[in-house]
């Protein structure tokens, strides 16, 4: 069976949208797919910034496999950088300078940085080495330079000829004040370079221009064309889709009650509106939305120092129309989830590989070696040994596995250091040891005797987890959890640990021994 048949049935989500994006074609005759994804430059790339572009590539490279790549597709990120500057950010530096500069398109506004030509030219700039950064491969659009080189004059025209629909569209979203003074153009006063929230006082399809009041009280003709006036963003949204021929965009939930207004606009100027993917939203750690203004939530780069770009791929591939929590504590988890998913692709047919999440986090070609070592493994081995540095690590790891080195398998070695950087700023705050009952006493008394019998350089994790199984039920425990549980709190200071066998086998069997016998002397607890 060829990849593209096989694509052909695949239920993985990506392949979901790019049969739905065939169909389309099929019916259009185009020779060429496009996709788009959008930014707002009024503030840094962020978390949903990735997720967009991730997620769209993915639907972008399932739809070539299941065309053979014969048609040609496109990903344009596009710039809204022709807004009007509402606000001045917070985290930027020349607060009170910006402020002169409030209402002007973004990429009027002068650069605070001091490093480019505007402030929206900067974030752009921002944005591209972002994308670069993570390997997309993309074109870059600014609204400024569409708007004003006339690369959309013509839906412009267009638009004006279709004033009084785009009305009847837009004007039943809006409450009687905003009806009143509401237009899809928003002119660009020549005299104070603001964009304008202003009413029509004349619209005039057969010489392209319109007729409005200026803030100084004087009426003001200007042509929709040559980036004298924008849309409002809604009107824009359809618009945009209209004159790029975009074929595909995903946006958040927060969208979803805008996008048939943006579709109703789009074939108003006389397009089919692309096919459309509404994901949820991530939320915080206490489950609220995440905010830009707020700060809550996690930061792309405070995702990359705790865990992989890989990891961040997969949380974004799994279960996109489902909220969940983006917070520090889920990093862990995904980690070692990717390289989980990354093991089993080995021994899979084609057609599971086309389900598995590393096939569309690496373009269908993911490595074909993982880690001997899992995260959460290295983040216990931190715990314990109170590491601060990844050299400390390594000296657990090569006794395991003598083959690694960090020069050697240099994913090892930035998994090692994320783990220790997890372990300083999250780990190390909440450990809580406590003294051991009775019962587990007996049971770790008992377990020593094992590891000792094992001898020093026993290595199998199976071999030794079943000694402490047996440890366990030689004790009255209502639950074996309940044993495990105790190893944890006595011995890590947490509640919730690695599988023990595996950890003996990686930090020691006389380490784990020494380990035990200061639990129970309660010198972890002092400590």
């Amino acid at each position: 069976m060829s990849l593209s048949a096989a694509a052909a049935n695949a239920k993985a989500w990506p392949f979901e949208l790019a049969r739905e994006l065939l169909k389309r074609v099929e019916k259009t005759g185009k020779d060429e797919v496009i996709f788009e994804t959008g930014y707002g430059p009024s503030g840094l790339p962020h978390m949903g910034t990735f997720g967009e572009v991730a997620r769209t590539s993915m639907v972008r490279h399932a739809f070539r496999v299941l065309t053979d790549d014969k048609i040609k597709t496109r990903l344009i990120c596009f710039s809204d950088d022709m807004d009007g500057m509402r606000k001045v950010p917070t985290n930027v530096p020349q607060q009170e300078m910006l402020q002169q500069y409030l209402q002007k398109p973004l990429t009027d506004v002068p650069d605070p940085f001091g490093t480019h030509d505007g402030f929206a030219q900067h974030n752009n700039a921002r944005l591209r080495a972002f994308l670069d950064g993570f390997g997309f491969e993309y074109e870059f659009l600014s609204a400024t330079e569409q708007y004003r080189s006339g690369a959309f004059d013509e839906m412009l025209l267009r638009a004006l000829e279709k004033y009084d629909d785009i009305m009847k569209v837009m004007l039943p979203t809006l409450g009687a004040e905003r009806q009143a003074t509401y237009s899809p153009f928003l002119p660009i006063s020549p005299k104070t370079g603001h964009v304008l929230y202003v009413p029509m006082k004349a619209t005039n399809p057969s010489d392209g221009t319109i007729t409005f009041t200026d803030e100084d009280g004087e009426d003001v003709t200007l042509p929709v064309t040559g980036g004298n006036v924008k849309l409002q963003w809604k009107p824009d949204f359809g618009m945009r889709w209209a004159a790029l021929g975009v074929d595909f965009e995903m946006f958040g939930k927060d969208h979803q009650t805008n996008a048939p207004i943006y579709s109703r606009i789009c074939r108003i100027l006389g397009v089919e509106p692309p096919v459309q993917f509404v994901y949820e939203l991530f939320l915080d750690e206490q489950g609220e939305k995440i905010s830009k203004s707020k700060g809550n939530g996690l930061s792309v780069e405070e995702w990359l120092r705790y865990g992989t770009q890989e990891s961040l791929s997969l949380y974004n591939f799994t279960k996109p129309r489902t909220a969940k929590r983006l917070y520090f504590d889920v990093i862990p988890k995904a980690v070692d989830e990717y390289y989980q998913h990354l093991a089993a692709y080995q021994g899979q047919d084609e057609a599971k590989r086309l389900e598995n999440p590393v096939w569309h986090i690496h373009d269908g070609n993911p490595p074909d070696h993982g880690t001997p070592v899992s995260f959460a493994m290295l983040l216990n081995l931190a715990s314990v040994a109170g590491a601060h540095d990844k050299a400390t690590l390594w000296g657990f790891i090569t006794k395991y596995a003598p083959e690694a080195t960090p020069e050697s398998d240099p994913v090892l070695d930035g998994l090692a250091e994320r783990a220790v950087a997890y372990y300083e700023d999250f780990v190390a705050p909440e450990k809580v040891y406590r003294e051991a009952s009775e019962l587990e006493r007996a049971a770790m008394l008992d377990l020593v005797e094992r590891l000792k019998a094992l001898g020093a350089d026993e290595k199998d994790p199976e071999t030794i987890q079943n000694e402490v199984y047996a440890a366990g039920k030689e004790q009255p425990f209502e639950n074996l959890r309940d044993w495990f549980k105790g190893l944890y709190e006595v011995l890590l200071g947490q509640s919730q640990g690695p599988r023990f066998g595996g950890f003996v086998a990686i930090y020691g069997i006389p380490e784990t021994i020494a380990l035990i016998e200061q639990g129970l002397a309660g010198e972890l607890v002092k400590s």
